[in-house]
Formats: C-alpha cells, sequence, structure tokens
C-alpha cells in the first residue's frame, strides 16, 4: 500500500516537471452568477384570479426578500381606480395589501406595481407584476391596447398614463375621477386587461394627483368618438398635446421705504451686448445677431451702420427684433468669404432708464466660404404632399429650417454641416407651423412624423439622401 502511494507521488511530480510549471496559481471559487431575475410569487392570500373576493387584505410571498420603491403611490394602478388608495408595505418575503375602498359588486380588479417592487440584493424589477381578483363569479376579459405620441415631436413620454371613463359626458374627464387607467411603456405602448365590457371614452393624461383634464397646459389626447371594449382584440393610437404652452412665472420683488432715509442717486449702469460672431466669421445663411443685456424701449436702426471696409454704408439690409426686446438681428445678403464693417453708435438702444453702452463700437468681421458649407437634396419616397407636409430639420431640439414641400424633392446650395433630426409636419391648415388640438372644438393636433433617421451634411460636398415615408 505504501508503495502505491510512493508511485502516485512521483507520477504527479514528473507531471510538474513536463508541464514546466514553475509556480501554482491559487484561483480563489468564484461567487456564481449574478442574480437577474426579478422576484416570483410563489403563494397569495387569497389566491391570484381569485373569484368571490370579500376579503380586505392580501398577502402576496415571493422567492426571495422584496422592498417597495420609495415612490411607490406613483407606481401602484388599482383598477376600477378607488377613491382610496389600498396600503402596501413589504417585510422580507412578503407584500401586504391593505385595501381601504369598498369593492364594487361583480367587479374585475387588478392591482399593478408599475416598476415598485424589486427583489433586496440586486434591485431586480418585477416590472408590472399585477395582482387580480374579482367580486363576482368571473373575470372580465374586456382588452384594449394602443399606442401613445406626442404630437408635435413624433416621440414618446412614457410618463404619460391611458384612462377610459364609462360617464360618456364630455365633462366627465374635467369633472370626474377616470374608471380604469394604465400606464406607456418605453415605445409608448399600452395594455388595458381585464376590462367590463362596454362603451368607454378614451383620453390621455400626466400621471398626476388630480387625473383630469382641469388645465390646458397639461398634455393631453383624445378620441373624436366612444369606443366598445369587448374580449376581442382592437389597437388605437392618440396623439398627445399640450393646447397652451406653460409660461416661466415672471419673479416679483417687495421694495420698503423708509421717508426718513435718504436716498443716493445711483448711476445708471451701462448696457452690456454679445454677437453672434463668437463662434467666428458670420454665417452666409443667418443675421448677424446682437443680444443686450436689458429689455430695449428704444431702438434708432439708423445709429447701427452695416458698412464695407471702406466705412461706406451699404444698402438693403433690413433689422427685426424678439419680443423679449433683448435680441435684434440685421438681415443682409452676405457675400462669400467678404469683410464688413458694423458701427453701432452709443445711443443706438436704449433702456427703460435711459442706458446706452458704453461708447460707440466698430465690428469688423469676415463671412465664412460657400466651401464650408455643402449642398443638399433630399428625395421623399412615399410622401402625400395632399396633406401639406412641412420639412422641418431640428438641432438640439430647436428648429433650424421649415420648408414646404411641393414635391417629393428638396435642394439647398448651401447648408451649414452638422447632425439633423427630420421631421414632417403634416400641416391641415396650411400656416407653416403646428398646431395643437381643442378638446372643446373635438379638433385633434396636427401630425408630425419622426423619421428614424439622422440626417449628417459634410462640408464641401453635394450630399443627397432618400428617405422613405
Amino acid at each position: 500500500m505504501g508503495k502505491a502511494v510512493l508511485f502516485l507521488l512521483f507520477i504527479v511530480i514528473l507531471g510538474s516537471m513536463i508541464t514546466g510549471s514553475g509556480c501554482a496559481n491559487i484561483i480563489p471559487p468564484g461567487g456564481g452568477p449574478k442574480d437577474t431575475l426579478p422576484p416570483v410569487l410563489v403563494n397569495a392570500v387569497p389566491k391570484d384570479s381569485a373569484l368571490h373576493f370579500t376579503s380586505k387584505k392580501i398577502v402576496l410571498t415571493f422567492d426571495e426578500y422584496v422592498q417597495l420603491d420609495n415612490n411607490m403611490n406613483d407606481n401602484l394602478i388599482v383598477s376600477p381606480y378607488p377613491a382610496v388608495n389600498p396600503i402596501v408595505e413589504s417585510k422580507l418575503k412578503t407584500v401586504t395589501i391593505i385595501l381601504k375602498d369598498s369593492l364594487q359588486p361583480n367587479t374585475t380588479y387588478s392591482i399593478n406595481f408599475g416598476k415598485g417592487l424589486k427583489d433586496v440584493n440586486e434591485g431586480n424589477i418585477a416590472k408590472n407584476f399585477t395582482y387580480v381578483f374579482s367580486t363576482g363569479s368571473k373575470l372580465d376579459e374586456g382588452k384594449l391596447s394602443g399606442n401613445v405620441v406626442v404630437a408635435e415631436t413624433g416621440k414618446t413620454d412614457s410618463t404619460l398614463l391611458v384612462v377610459l371613463h364609462s360617464n360618456l359626458s364630455d365633462t366627465s374627464i374635467k369633472k370626474n375621477n377616470p374608471k380604469y387607467l394604465t400606464r406607456l411603456d418605453g415605445k409608448g405602448n399600452f395594455t388595458f386587461r381585464n376590462i367590463a365590457p362596454g362603451t368607454y371614452n378614451a383620453f390621455v393624461l400626466p400621471n398626476d394627483y388630480a387625473k383630469k383634464y382641469n388645465d390646458s397646459t397639461k398634455m393631453f389626447a383624445f378620441l373624436n368618438a366612444p369606443l366598445t371594449i369587448d374580449s376581442s382584440s382592437q389597437t388605437i393610437k392618440f396623439y398627445a398635446y399640450q393646447e397652451v404652452k406653460p409660461t416661466e412665472k415672471k419673479k416679483t420683488g417687495t421694495t420698503s421705504t423708509n421717508k426718513n432715509k435718504k436716498t443716493v442717486p445711483k448711476e445708471i449702469p451701462k448696457l452690456k451686448f454679445t454677437t453672434s460672431l463668437t463662434d467666428g466669421p458670420q454665417d452666409l445663411l443667418s443675421p448677424f445677431e446682437i443680444a443686450l443685456s436689458n429689455k430695449i424701449v428704444s431702438f434708432d436702426s439708423s445709429k447701427m451702420i452695416l458698412a464695407d471696409t471702406n466705412f461706406v454704408r451699404l444698402k438693403g439690409y433690413t433689422f427685426s427684433g424678439d419680443t423679449t426686446a433683448t435680441h435684434f438681428d440685421l438681415h443682409y445678403h452676405w457675400e462669400e468669404n467678404s469683410a464688413y464693417k458694423i458701427i453701432i453708435q452709443q445711443d443706438a438702444f436704449k433702456d427703460s432708464l435711459g442706458a446706452t453702452i458704453a461708447k460707440t463700437d466698430t465690428i469688423s468681421f469676415k463671412t465664412r466660404r460657400e466651401g464650408d458649407y455643402g449642398s443638399i437634396r433630399l428625395h421623399f419616397n412615399g410622401i402625400d404632399l395632399k396633406r401639406n407636409p412641412v420639412l422641418i430639420l431640428k438641432q438640439q431640439d430647436k428648429i433650424t429650417n421649415s420648408v414646404p414641400l411641393t414635391s417629393n424633392e428638396w435642394y439647398q446650395k448651401l447648408f451649414k454641416p452638422g447632425d439633423y433630426e427630420i421631421n414632417i409636419l403634416y400641416d391641415t391648415n396650411k400656416n407653416g407651423v403646428w398646431d395643437p388640438g381643442n378638446y372643446a372644438k373635438k379638433l385633434q393636433p396636427e401630425i408630425v412624423d419622426l423619421i428614424p433617421r439622422k440626417l449628417t451634411i459634410r462640408s464641401n460636398i453635394d450630399n443627397e439622401v432618400d428617405i422613405d415615408l
């Protein structure tokens, strides 16, 4: 027996010498694969999909320790929509739901946790985990699915909700809570299940406390007519809009007066300004822009002069200002690679206190070369010109070009290089801009299609692109 052990030891040593292993690398055992699975329900009391439900307490047991999101109230959706939300608590592997609202007879209820339920160790979310029960003898099987698009951009907003009203009055969305509601996924899709068969008005709203259309600055969408929901599958589409864009509230300050306190007149500060030349030469396709530090109440255009290098005043330029009275544009048909001067006299601009710029200023600059731009030719395959399409190009969500299309091709000789988002506005009223809907008039918003590709313009080449619609 001893000889056998010595022989085996010799074989091991010999093997080590043959492999040339100079030292041993000790590899610690791994901790196993990372847990990527969400919690799984292993027991429910009462059981899931229970009939003749009468309980006020539901206990859900999972296969691992679970926790609830801090914003559980924003995640939890109970349908039909309750007057009082249930209390939801978690401890170890259980989630307890205390129902605070009275249950309606012969009604199917669903409790959807959204993204609010996850495991403790890795935070894996049990997305849209739903518990269903019925106070009657069967589960309702009404279905409805669809998609929501933001009409002005063609994009999605996954924070929105779709709501259903069984009260078909036009004012129900403003006065009453919905009967059913569901959230959108990341692609703007939604699905209703276990809906009582019947006729409903459907709307889109933000996920706020009110769940009503009580503010025209809210994102909103509606269907022109009620729809009938049953067990058959049907798909609908909403175009959401804001009828009125919210405006920033102006900050208001308070001033105190003291009759006994002497006030010392302060020197009126001078106006400060910046121009569009901070990025280099003047763009051939844009006006010369000047931005003032204060709101201007007086602008004398004769005291802002465009001249050649010999200070000879040029002809054919015009001015425009924006609604804030702080930005002014000088429009001119610029020649490429040419030198200009702009003379801004000291009192060309005045604010409400009579402040002017510090002194008369002369700005010398050159324009860009045509080679700094690229030409662009777009071919639109399948475009419906009867819908009054308008090509809208954007950079960083700002419109750079808006062009009504009268054929399936558009060409521009000079175009600023860069990456652009492509949109097609279907301009129903032919006014050249996007218009929102109006629920009172049953007027749907104008639709913008977001083209799922980026337009890249390179300088000094002919850029030609086919766009399929």
